[in-house]
């Protein structure tokens, strides 16, 4: 598994547990990163990761909502949440990264750590992100 995979794996991780247990931040991610034998490369884009989607929540998350018709927040399952969250803030931040990357990787770890039907819900809803980065760029 690359190191990109690795760190977004992680990422979510640490989104869930700052989400759902309610840990802050830094004890998420001690609690994640020291029980792991992770390459030294993970860790800076995990925090990357981490510090982006937090520091963007609040825009994220109303992209989610004003998207997701039909779905609040609150009713997504967790980790499904943390994927899309994570997902949206590649999209909407990271430029340099291709959104078909974005996506493909979001929707494999939804396979791995959520429902049979947790894939396509993350793609119908990145797919649509996809498309306000889009706009952003080119507008």
């Amino acid at each position: 598994m690359g190191s990109r995979r690795q760190s977004r794996e992680c990422a979510i991780q640490i989104l869930y547990l700052t989400d759902v247990c309610k840990m802050n931040k830094e004890d998420a991610e001690k609690a994640l990163l020291s029980n792991n034998d992770y390459d030294k490369e993970v860790v800076p884009f995990v925090s990357e990761l981490i510090d982006g989607t937090i520091s963007n929540l609040k825009e994220i998350d109303e992209y989610l909502v004003k998207i997701a018709e039909n779905w609040e927040l609150d009713r997504m399952a967790s980790i499904d949440k943390a994927i899309l969250r994570l997902a949206s803030y590649e999209l909407l931040f990271t430029p340099a990264t291709p959104p078909n990357v974005v996506i493909n990787e979001a929707i494999e770890l939804a396979k791995e750590f959520s429902t049979e039907n947790s894939g396509k819900f993350v793609n119908g809803i990145l797919d649509k992100i996809k498309n306000l980065r889009d706009k952003k760029t080119v507008g």
